[in-house]
């Protein structure tokens, strides 16, 4: 959205909050945000809204019951599940967030110099001690 389609009128309506306004130039940062915003909220509401309506009112056993990918359960659902499986869940979201870090230090290698180049391998160093440890504790074994 253009900040030049933003009169004054809309901007005022939108940033009186208790006659404690907005300053004018952050107002005009937050109104589209703001806008699209609701307009999302309103979407996913009338979405809700037509299916709640529309939508088939049948419930029957056969429709009640747990099912996956189409195929009735072959046994009860809520067994005991090992906690190991679990804590991989958890290291692959800790490994796979710290890699992300490589992204922008790829970006400004070029112009870091090799400053940047050895705080990257202390980096890298400090992950390859933490994936030994947990592969030693046998974190990994199933």
């Amino acid at each position: 959205m253009d900040s030049s389609c933003l009169t004054p009128e809309l901007v005022k309506k939108f940033t009186s909050f208790g006659g404690r306004g907005l300053p004018a130039g952050m107002a005009r940062d937050y109104v589209p945000i703001l806008l699209l915003m609701g307009v999302a909220a309103g979407i996913a509401g009338v979405i809700l809204a037509l299916s709640a309506l529309l939508g088939p009112k049948l419930k029957t056993r056969s429709k009640l019951s747990t099912y996956e990918s189409g195929v009735p359960l072959l046994d009860k659902s809520h067994k005991r599940m090992s906690i190991k499986f679990f804590v991989i869940a958890m290291i692959f979201i800790l490994f796979d967030v710290e890699i992300a870090f490589l992204y922008p230090w790829a970006l400004i290698f070029r112009t870091g110099g090799p400053g940047l180049f050895l705080e990257m391998l202390v980096f890298l160093a400090v992950l390859a001690v933490g994936y030994a440890y947990i592969w030693k504790k046998g974190a990994f074994d199933l």
